[in-house]
């Protein structure tokens, strides 16, 4: 397995080429990774949300089934992922106040690297779809922040946000 650079950007070579990180020789473990993000909207667009009076369907099964598809598709969106046969996938919402929707993603698999990037991708789709479901009555949403609550396993350890 390739030495880490000097500069620690494991998917940098050390003179600038990208590459994608050499995973042959490290083990096999459970890694998990838990993401979140939200969008902020007017109370009134929740409400239709959580109403279910959307014609284009329920958006959160909409959101969360969207979200799922992006974990599994993710090292298809950012070159240097490598491809993952995830365990699972959960997707949970929440409303943390009259006009703020909480999407929160866990992604687990047995593998050589993390999914951290899963996760993050399934949060970050999962919001984009609310938004694309919703944009008809409100198209000044906000979208974020999308962050790395929790990761374990691998060489690095566990990591919870403070």
């Amino acid at each position: 397995m390739g030495e880490q650079p000097e500069h620690g950007l494991t998917h940098f070579a050390e003179d600038g080429r990208s590459r994608m990180v050499d995973v042959t020789d490290k083990a096999v473990t459970k890694r998990t990774a838990r993401a979140s993000g939200q969008v902020q909207m007017a109370a009134s667009t929740l409400r239709l949300i959580q109403d279910r009076e959307f014609a284009k369907g329920d958006v959160l099964e909409v959101a969360r089934l969207a979200g799922i598809m992006a974990a599994k598709r993710t090292s298809d969106l950012i070159p240097l992922c490598h491809p993952l046969p995830i365990s699972s996938i959960d997707i949970q919402f929440q409303l943390l106040n009259d006009s703020t929707l909480s999407i929160e993603a866990t992604v687990t698999v047995s593998g050589k690297t993390g999914v951290e990037m899963e996760a993050l991708s399934a949060v970050t789709i999962a919001a984009l779809t609310v938004y694309d479901m919703c944009k008809s009555v409100e198209k000044g949403m906000v979208i974020g922040p999308i962050r790395l609550e929790e990761k374990d396993g691998g060489r690095s350890g566990h990591f919870v946000r403070q």
